[in-house]
């Protein structure tokens, strides 16, 4: 009778629980109505790293939601992942709304300010993409360039845009990704003055923030303002990204 192996029948380890907020969609493909909705890239990223994505319904009727019941929701969470999106209303930085805002929702918004602020509360693994590095740049105090082309001039268009980044030695992200790192970017809004505690650890060719952390936060946290997502499936280094939230969220 040949020797059973003692391992054969262990199960293997559980993938971490990362919850990606859900965005509100007018519509999509085979649904009839408006749909709640998340970037399949983005999922599929989360999964390939070995994480089990969980899309999470927004709720905060008429723009409000307390923190408590935003924390109830998130205890089932090893990581948190604020994805991209339309843009974050402007009086939540306390500024004047630009002409050139889409997509804006109270509902959504409030619910990501909310998730935020209980993530980087409680040390939850935190990879903030896109619009959620300007919600956590919100959260922490900081504001945002309403329209880089009002400001920067017209040459500025970040939308569908690839670009270099380098980031600073001595860094979280420097030692996932290198000093070097080719970016797909799609946004037209950027960090400004930055949040309480925030530092910036990358930069573009052309001088915009493109990532930030928070070396002094209670748990691991990545801003970038990039989307990961675009190119993960071709660049090592964009991978690299979901696997150190997936790495930091099963510690």
């Amino acid at each position: 009778m040949a020797e059973v192996d003692p391992g054969a029948h262990e199960r293997p380890p559980a993938r971490p629980r990362i919850l990606i907020p859900a965005r509100f969609s007018a519509s999509a493909s085979a649904l009839r109505y408006g749909a709640e909705v998340t970037a399949r890239n983005l999922a599929a990223a989360v999964f390939a790293a070995g994480g089990e994505p969980l899309v999470l319904h927004p709720h905060a009727p008429a723009g409000r939601v307390s923190d408590d019941e935003v924390a109830q929701r998130l205890a089932i969470a090893d990581g948190v992942l604020l994805p991209g999106g339309g843009d974050l209303g402007a009086h939540w930085s306390g500024q004047d709304a630009h002409a050139s805002l889409y997509d804006v929702d109270d509902e959504q918004d409030a619910f990501d300010l909310a998730v935020a602020r209980v993530s980087l509360a409680a040390g939850t693994p935190l990879l903030a993409v896109c619009r959620g590095l300007q919600v956590v740049n919100a959260v922490r105090g900081g504001t945002v360039v309403q329209d880089m082309e009002e400001t920067y001039g017209e040459r500025t268009n970040h939308r569908h845009h690839v670009h270099a980044v380098a980031v600073a030695s001595d860094t979280a992200l420097s030692r996932i990704v290198g000093d070097k790192i080719e970016s797909s970017c799609f946004h037209h809004q950027c960090l400004d003055r930055l949040g309480e505690g925030m530092q910036v650890v990358a930069r573009s060719d052309e001088g915009y923030v493109e990532a930030v952390e928070i070396p002094a936060g209670p748990g691991w946290f990545l801003g970038v303002q990039w989307h990961p997502e675009d190119t993960w499936m071709r660049d090592e280094q964009q991978f690299a990204v979901f696997a150190a939230l997936v790495e930091a969220a099963r510690n």
